[in-house]
């Protein structure tokens, strides 16, 4: 065999294995899409009519509401008005905002504070001296000072509805239940694109992966925000830990491997703000991803030396490691050009690949039911066919795009390099047009990722131009997909460094 032809079935090696993990991971979504509408007679703690009674646990439980923040000042103000506003006994809960700020939005918690505890609301401001651990560690210091049985914890950008307690802990009257997680919706879905794009995927999470997780009776998380704790589980299973930058994921797997349950509500939905510019959403898919493969690196070895089922162990080990799928769309991508240059010298049989479509078809099926079918607002069937035919390929395309920045952070997480928690700031949108953002939340430079992004799209557009110009179109469709996403988000980048 000659030295041409071994790199070649190397590379056409890499590219099959890299096609084949795509399309498992693909498979395994639609498995959750039939987990999800597969009808199921009775599930543990939830009721399929999911009316609460609120005097199944009478009297109310205690509750206590934490808000942990850092430099929140366009959104804290509105969300503590949202929690003093809740359809539940003032005497029984109080509201503790875990403020680690460092600019105006000390003082603006400072004055809302005074107002509502002159209103009679148990409500503090709990300050610490430095921000070790980030949010975990801002969660884990507040312990001592939660008097609540019951912790309900919300991020800064969150506006949970009047009847969220209510909604919630009737659950508890299980003591299997050590949480309950509800559905995020989107307060400015419609302000552009980018936001759009983003609630198409996130509407995955919490519909399809989520719900079908719990109806199958696999492990499922905490997604950090717009849940309820019950505080006996968050010390049984160890407490908050801060050495990863998913520490709601972490708790989650920890407190189940202990025996405790998670129940989810998809009926019982927190509005919540969207990043409405690019490094927001890229530092957001960092911390997720990075987290996510940290978690895993900490967690799979509990979950296989533990006693639940294989297939649990499997769909949890799929779970944890979804976070990797990025990183084998990048070398897709990238493998896919040189192999232009293989397919006629090789003799291969491209035609072959047509197996691996079952993997966009799973995925428009997942995306189709969890968007039109569930979480979009009730509109005309074909406007919102429509509409889907449009975001589809653009969210594939951003999502390619996305392999390269998120793919970095998955191998850091893995190889457990270590960085800090980056925020991810919010402006207190709604469906306004127009917003400047703080350019100061963000560095005004030029980061090697987005000089990394800008090349790949030049390298797409030249195997666009190769398998034009060689007559091979068998990957023309895929980087038109790779190109358009890294160009979008080069565009995107670059913008954000002229804001003012």
């Amino acid at each position: 065999m000659t030295l041409l032809n071994t790199i070649g079935f190397g590379l056409l090696l890499v590219y099959t294995i890299s096609l084949v993990y795509v399309t498992i991971f693909c498979l395994m979504q639609l498995h959750l899409l039939y987990r999800y509408v597969r009808p199921k007679k009775m599930l543990s703690s939830y009721s399929v009519n999911s009316k609460t009674d609120s005097k199944s646990l009478y009297p109310a439980p205690f509750v206590t509401v934490q808000l942990p923040i850092y430099n929140e000042k366009y959104v804290i103000g509105r969300l503590i008005d949202c929690i003093a506003d809740f359809d539940y006994p003032m005497d029984r809960f109080e509201i503790h905002i875990l403020d680690d700020s460092t600019d105006d939005t000390v003082a603006i918690v400072a004055e809302k504070v005074a107002h509502y505890q002159s209103m009679g609301y148990n409500i503090r401001q709990i300050i610490r001296g430095d921000r070790v651990g980030f949010k975990a560690g801002a969660l884990k210091d507040a312990m001592g000072e939660a008097k609540g049985d019951y912790i309900a914890i919300f991020d800064a950008d969150f506006l949970p509805k009047r009847d969220f307690l209510l909604s919630t802990l009737d659950h508890f009257s299980n003591p299997q239940v050590g949480v309950v997680q509800t559905r995020w919706e989107h307060i400015n879905q419609g302000y552009s694109l980018l936001t759009e794009l983003q609630a198409f995927q996130l509407n995955v999470h919490f519909t399809i992966e989520q719900k079908g997780r719990y109806k199958a009776g696999y492990m499922l998380q905490f997604n950090g925000t717009a849940g309820v704790w019950r505080k006996s589980c968050i010390e049984d299973a160890g407490g908050w830990e801060a050495d990863t930058l998913t520490e709601d994921l972490d708790l989650s797997y920890r407190a189940q491997l202990k025996g405790w349950e998670i129940v989810y509500r998809e009926d019982v939905t927190a509005p919540a703000e969207l990043p409405i510019e690019i490094n927001g959403l890229k530092s957001q898919q960092f911390r997720w991803m990075k987290g996510g493969a940290e978690t895993a690196r900490k967690v799979l070895p509990k979950v296989w030396a533990s006693e639940i089922t294989l297939v649990k162990k499997i769909q949890a080990t799929v779970h944890l490691i979804s976070s990797s799928i990025f990183l084998f769309v990048f070398i897709l991508g990238v493998f896919s050009v040189p192999i232009i240059f293989l397919l006629v010298p090789l003799g291969i049989d491209s035609s072959k690949f047509v197996v691996f479509l079952v993997s966009l078809l799973s995925i428009v099926i997942v995306y189709f039911v969890a968007n039109v079918g569930v979480a979009w607002p009730r509109e005309s069937k074909i406007k919102m066919v429509f509409k889907f035919l449009i975001l589809f390929p653009v969210f594939l395309a951003l999502s390619m795009g996305l392999a390269f920045h998120n793919s970095w952070a998955v191998l850091q997480g893995f190889f457990g390099k270590q960085s800090t928690f980056v925020r991810t700031p919010k402006y207190g949108i709604t469906t306004e047009r127009k917003f400047n953002v703080n350019k100061s939340y963000f560095s005004n430079k030029i980061d090697w990722i987005t000089v990394g992004e800008g090349f790949l799209a030049i390298y797409f557009i030249m195997g666009l131009y190769l398998g034009w110009t060689m007559d091979v179109m068998d990957f023309f469709s895929l980087h038109v997909l790779l190109a358009s996403g890294y160009l979008i988000l080069f565009y995107y980048s670059i913008e954000s460094k002229f804001l003012k």
